[in-house]
């Protein structure tokens, strides 16, 4: 026994199984036996053994500098082989470090696996970035590999009133946003601007990174005595649109263009996107020269 500057004491704990000790752990004070301390192969054994000396202090506390928060679990642990775990993530980090402290490697095994669970149940399947500039939409469709559906829902920016299916169809076009992005995420990018347009309700479709379509769901009508917001749910344009962009995944290649003319009636030209028709009218003239 060696005695210490503060009037603490350096000791050798020894006694059965069934001797009871008093942990003073961070503040946090416990009464158990030594038979619980060495029940298992970790460092509390090592500590309660006889092989190593342990401090206590002048009331015979024996004084652990750790966190005592958990230190109930790590001792419960050792008396029945499992503890109902923290349901939050950061009390499951704070127990983790404690019994990677104290060498509990059957509690760190349940603890980790415990945490890779959380996590996968925690990680959202869709994230839709929701965006409050022009710079950040830049940036966002620049820098993705994927084409990108970007929806402006903004019912606050209108400065007239709202026809009477108007409110209905902005919840519409919000809920097909959400279907479209929970069933496309994997393939396409899809965002949200929240406050940086003075757009009611519009669509917009790119590919690589130029935007490739726009479907505009509000008009103003006129109504008897006043000017009236409409908005309108064109769902079938909106569906075919998206389809559309899955023409632009490749990055490395423009889009295939037998499928742009199967599926949007146009043709890449020199001058940009003809519709059949006109190609059609050119070859006339060209057969009459």
């Amino acid at each position: 026994m060696s005695l210490t500057m503060s009037g603490e004491t350096k000791t050798v704990i020894k006694g059965t199984s069934s001797k009871y000790v008093k942990l003073n752990v961070g503040g946090s004070l416990h009464y158990t036996t030594i038979g619980t301390l060495t029940k298992q192969d970790t460092m509390l054994r090592a500590m309660f053994s006889g092989r190593m000396e342990v401090l206590t202090d002048s009331e015979g506390w024996i004084l652990i500098d750790r966190s005592g928060s958990h230190f109930g679990e790590i001792l419960n642990f050792l008396r029945d082989g499992s503890v109902p775990l923290p349901e939050t993530r950061k009390e499951l980090l704070e127990l983790l470090q404690e019994a990677k402290y104290f060498l509990v490697q059957d509690l760190v095994r349940i603890i980790e696996a415990a945490v890779k669970q959380m996590e996968a149940a925690v990680d959202p399947i869709c994230k839709v970035p929701l965006i409050t500039s022009g710079r950040e939409e830049q940036h966002l469709i620049t820098n993705t590999q994927k084409p990108v559906v970007k929806l402006i829902c903004n019912r606050h920016n209108n400065k007239y009133s709202y026809t009477s299916n108007s409110d209905d169809n902005l919840l519409k076009n919000l809920e097909l946003f959400d279907k479209l992005s929970l069933r496309f995420n994997r393939r396409v990018l899809f965002i949200k601007d929240v406050i940086g347009s003075n757009e009611i309700c519009c669509w917009f479709f790119f590919g690589h990174g130029t935007k490739i379509a726009e479907v505009c769901c509000t008009s103003i009508v006129y109504g008897s005595d006043k000017k009236n917001t409409k908005v309108e749910f064109p769902e079938a344009r909106i569906y075919e649109e998206t389809l559309n962009v899955l023409l632009y995944e490749n990055r490395d290649k423009g889009p295939d263009q037998e499928l742009m003319q199967a599926t949007r009636g146009y043709t890449v030209g020199v001058n940009g996107y003809q519709s059949d028709e006109e190609v059609d009218d050119k070859e006339r003239r060209g057969r009459r020269k």
